[in-house]
């Protein structure tokens, strides 16, 4: 089993005291083993099924400074040319990963450099693969520059996912591939980039954080 995300220490052991109670309960009271034993296998099931939710690999990455690498795990739901309003004030290249709750969590950076601009949205909780769910949904923007090469990255919650976690600061440098937020139960993640960085994905493909080239400059 892969190490387990920070983020996941207090949910797993709140999970584990609730069911734990639940199952005790159960086996002092109730009539027969066969509940108490149905109910520890539904329970384990449901605290597996959460414990895969903060798994945080360690991956090997190959690294460059003319790659912009995948920021999530998922599959690529958007690629198109944009009006990007918040920041550029520009036409952009976006690439959309989907993250269902199967994948891992983790966000990482896409290029190396340093953080220029970052800013937290309220919003709904449209599901994260509908169109409009980038600019109404709960959201974060994160612009990472290194000279004259930018890319801004966007979390955003979805239906399930309510938390979003960013640790970045505005001046801080960015390290490709390194950690830089995590969305808690899947939702999705946009990258924007330059009109003429060239796309090595394709729309339904399924990719790996810090390891799949969504660009190159």
């Amino acid at each position: 089993m892969p190490p387990i995300h920070r983020e996941g220490h207090r949910i797993l052991l709140g999970l584990l005291v609730v069911l734990a109670t639940i199952n005790l309960g159960l086996y002092f009271y109730s009539d027969g083993m066969i509940v108490s034993g149905f109910s520890a296998g539904i329970s384990i099931g449901v605290f597996l099924l959460v414990l895969q939710f903060f798994r945080n690999p360690q991956r090997k990455q190959n690294l460059h400074d003319d790659w912009i690498l995948c920021p999530a795990d998922g599959k690529i739901v958007v690629i198109e040319e944009v009006q990007e309003n918040e920041y550029y004030k520009a036409k952009r290249k976006m690439v959309s990963v989907f993250m269902t709750p199967l994948n891992v969590h983790v966000n990482r950076y896409s290029f190396s450099g340093i953080v220029k601009y970052f800013k937290y949205h309220k919003g709904a909780y449209l599901v994260a693969s509908h169109p409009k769910s980038s600019l109404e949904n709960e959201r974060t923007t994160v612009v990472v520059e290194n000279g004259d090469r930018s890319i801004m990255l966007r979390q955003v919650a979805g239906y399930v996912a309510r938390r979003i976690v960013t640790y970045c600061k505005v001046g801080e440098n960015a390290v490709q591939g390194e950690e830089f937020g995590f969305i808690k139960f899947g939702s999705r993640v946009d990258i924007y980039m330059p009109l003429d960085a060239q796309i090595e994905v394709k729309l339904g493909q399924l990719v790996t954080g810090g390891i799949t080239i969504i660009a190159k400059f």
